[in-house]
C-alpha cells in the first residue's frame, strides 16, 4: 500500500513501524538515553522507540520536547522516521534539528506495529 503525505524533513529510510494510537510528549515521556517510551499513559509504554518508523497522531507536551528529539538522534535511540496525522511545531523543530525524515497528513490507522514501511519524501510505502 501506498500513502501520500506532506514532507515536513525530506529523507528515505527503510524499517519496522512503531505505532501509538496517542500522541507523545518526548520531553518527560521519552528517555533520551535509552529511547524507551516511559509515559505510563502512553499504549507503547516500555517500547523502544529507537531505530523504528515511530508512527503516532501528533505531538503533545513542553517546548523542549526538540531538544529531547535531538538528544535521542545524539545518542543513537532516535526513531529512523516520524509519520503523524498532524506534525505540529515541537515535533516538527525536533526532527528537521535531528535530520530525522519526517511526513504528516497520513491516514496512520492503515499502518499496524511490525509492518515493514518505507519512508521516501512524501510517500510511505508498507
Amino acid at each position: 500500500m501506498e500513502l501520500d503525505g506532506r514532507i515536513i524533513n525530506r529523507g528515505r529510510v527503510e524499517g519496522e513501524a512503531l505505532v501509538s494510537k496517542n500522541p507523545i510528549s518526548f520531553y518527560g515521556g521519552v528517555d533520551p538515553q535509552t529511547g524507551v517510551v516511559k509515559d505510563k499513559d502512553s499504549d507503547i509504554n516500555g517500547q523502544s522507540i529507537s531505530g523504528k518508523i515511530l508512527v503516532f497522531p501528533f505531538g503533545k507536551g513542553s517546548t523542549v520536547g526538540p531538544y529531547t528529539i535531538y538528544q535521542l538522534a545524539k545518542n543513537g535511540k532516535a526513531p529512523l522516521a516520524v509519520v503523524n496525522v498532524e506534525c505540529e511545531t515541537i515535533v516538527a523543530v525536533g526532527c528537521i534539528i535531528s535530520g530525522i525524515p519526517s511526513v504528516d497528513r497520513i491516514d496512520i490507522s492503515k499502518i499496524k506495529t511490525g509492518d515493514k514501511v518505507l519512508v521516501d519524501g512524501g510517500k510511505i510505502i508498507f
